[in-house]
């Protein structure tokens, strides 16, 4: 690649291709893409709704994805793309697996741990924090997003009442 903002172009592109792939299957579209040495090792987007877990977040599971690539959980020479601003669960996850950088797309102001709700870089007496880079493709990012939550608006809300709980 001719230059570093291509190079983050690049890997954001492949970041929103995870994003579409959330989207196809009616997951908030959010992908992440973890890049070691210039080689992606892995590839991820949202599947909470899918799962049926809290926790399988786009970050999170490539962060499981690329530690057993590595074989490790410190993934300390590893680069993290993700379309959306990181929630505080997954900034938790990427502080703890020591991310070297973060390139995200788009800001959130009602959930995002790095810049918006939370400054993850202002809570000093952590022994890591990632290099944070922002705004890279942001519009693409942010119009994924806002054309999920259009369409969703759209369909009639799930009714809670038609779960049954099971107990074991």
């Amino acid at each position: 690649m001719e230059n570093e903002q291509e190079k983050h172009e690049y890997y954001m592109r492949m970041a929103l291709e995870e994003a579409q792939k959330a989207r196809e299957i009616d997951e908030v579209p959010v992908g992440a893409v973890i890049v070691f040495h210039d080689e992606v090792i892995a590839k991820a987007h949202n599947l909470r709704e899918h799962s049926m877990q809290a926790y399988a977040h786009a970050e999170m599971l490539a962060i499981q994805k690329a530690s057993e690539a590595m074989h490790t959980w410190c993934l300390d020479e590893c680069d993290l793309y993700v379309t959306l601003e990181p929630c505080m669960m997954c900034i938790g996850a990427i502080v703890l697996s020591r991310i070297n950088n973060l390139y995200y797309g788009t800001k959130d102001p009602k959930g995002g741990a790095v810049d918006s709700l939370i400054e993850i870089k202002t809570i000093s007496r952590l022994n890591h924090h990632p290099k944070v880079t922002s705004g890279i493709l942001a519009e693409e990012c942010g119009t994924i997003l806002t054309e999920f939550f259009r369409e969703k608006r759209k369909k009639p809300k799930r009714d809670k009442n038609q779960f049954k709980i099971t107990q074991e």
